[in-house]
């Protein structure tokens, strides 16, 4: 067994040390209050029920020595299985998808092959993935139910996904330009779902990793085998008060650096919120006709141009709350338009200004449907303060303070957190 080792973070390692954790970044990507069903297509729940054979006997590492190994990790080629799962404290999603989806999932035109739609239903419950990857080009993730598989499968620049329960597949061309330009950010981890989804373990400790600096603690926490393989455990955890993450615990291949499972708990206790892992995995490079696709005869299929048609004609979540557009949330920790960022590390606060005051619209106003009000409610606690009267939209993960001026300050820090922060900003 690996004997514990510890490295205080200030930016993930020292100076000249390659890796997602090099230099100070600060969280700020938020999700806005109304849009908690989306809160797992930033933070997707994976949680696997795999094997183990005991606590593997390593050699001693350090947590910088760790983090470079995941960083200078090249393995661009594996398949497998990840058996995933969610509690983020929300009600199931189920029909709340056509509900709160631009178009209607499967409804009103929409395709239920549309990767935008079909993947807020791993916000809730548990599924499981079969992914494979070959270099930044070539992915596929399926999502597999007892009697039907959902696909999507990049290849080049054509994107295809299918539905097999619907006989429905949709369809679109990659802007080549665009694809180069996030292919570090995405491609690399072999990701093909739409951007901030993550489906592999790789993909989401890259995302706490960069988040990781003077505020966060790494240490090396022994030995664990996962799907068949030898791993170290990284846990990476907030030094600060207030946040709704207890701690992140990573297992990273031992041989060649790829995480193999991700388990984010939570600092109230109990169940993890997130925790992903593969339950196996071979690096052999995959069979081509795992990135081939043809659709069957007689498929319906919707092309992106009129999918993008379909979604602007249609609500969604973002146009429940006016104003508070994800676009607006600044980045580096920074202010940008309506928003001001709070804070640093794992407490940050990201206060937006809804454009002339508008507070949370409601089933009166006929702005929210009767599915997506009842969800809202469900979600939503009355608060008061120095600020006035509000609501805190509340998840294991991601809290959100609406007041009834219109002012939303949302972070992953407790409802406390929020209201202290919305006091002192009054």
């Amino acid at each position: 067994m690996a004997p514990n080792d510890s490295a205080e973070t200030n930016g993930g390692t020292n100076g000249g040390t390659r890796g997602p954790a090099a230099g100070r970044r600060k969280a700020a990507r938020y999700i806005v209050p109304v849009a908690v069903a989306g809160v797992a297509a930033a933070t997707i729940g994976l949680v696997p029920a795999l094997a183990s054979s005991g606590d593997p006997d390593l050699p001693k590492i350090s947590a910088q020595k760790l983090i470079e190994k995941i960083a200078a990790s090249d393995t661009e080629q594996l398949s497998g299985t990840v058996k995933i799962s969610t509690d983020l404290g929300i009600p199931s999603l189920g029909g709340l998808a056509e509900s709160f989806a631009p178009g209607g999932a499967g409804g009103k035109g929409g395709s239920s092959a549309d990767p935008q739609e079909r993947m807020t239903e791993l916000a809730s419950g548990t599924h499981t993935l079969r992914v494979a990857a070959d270099g930044p080009d070539k992915q596929r993730v399926s999502i597999l139910d007892d009697t039907s598989e959902y696909s999507l499968i990049h290849n080049g620049d054509q994107v295809w996904a299918y539905d097999s329960k619907s006989d429905q597949a949709y369809h679109a061309t990659e802007d080549r330009a665009g694809k180069d330009a996030g292919r570090d950010a995405g491609k690399k981890s072999g990701n093909p779902v739409p951007e901030g989804v993550p489906t592999t373990p790789k993909a989401l400790a890259e995302q706490v990793l960069k988040a990781a600096g003077p505020t966060t603690s790494v240490t090396v926490d022994g030995t664990a085998q996962v799907a068949g393989r030898d791993a170290y455990k990284l846990v990476v955890k907030p030094k600060q008060s207030g946040s709704t993450i207890g701690s992140v615990v990573v297992a990273v291949d031992a041989e060649n650096g790829v995480p193999l499972k991700f388990t984010m708990l939570p600092s109230s206790g109990g169940k993890a919120i997130v925790d992903a892992g593969f339950t196996k995995v071979d690096f052999s490079k995959p069979d081509a006709s795992s990135f081939t696709f043809a659709p069957p005869k007689g498929t319906e299929v919707t092309e992106a141009d009129d999918a993008k048609a379909e979604h602007k004609a249609g609500k969604g979540l973002g146009d429940l709350i006016p104003g508070a557009d994800a676009a607006q949330l600044g980045a580096g920790g920074k202010s940008a338009g309506n928003t001001k960022i709070i804070g640093e590390g794992w407490s940050t606060i990201a206060e937006i200004t809804t454009p002339g005051g508008t507070g949370i619209p409601s089933k009166a106003s006929g702005d929210v449907p009767a599915e997506a009000q009842q969800f809202l409610d469900a979600l939503g606690d009355k608060v008061t303060g120095k600020f006035g009267s509000g609501t805190v939209f509340k998840t294991r993960l991601v809290n959100a303070l609406m007041t009834d001026d219109g002012k939303v300050y949302v972070g992953a820090v407790t409802k406390d957190a929020l209201v202290k922060a919305a006091n002192s900003a009054s």
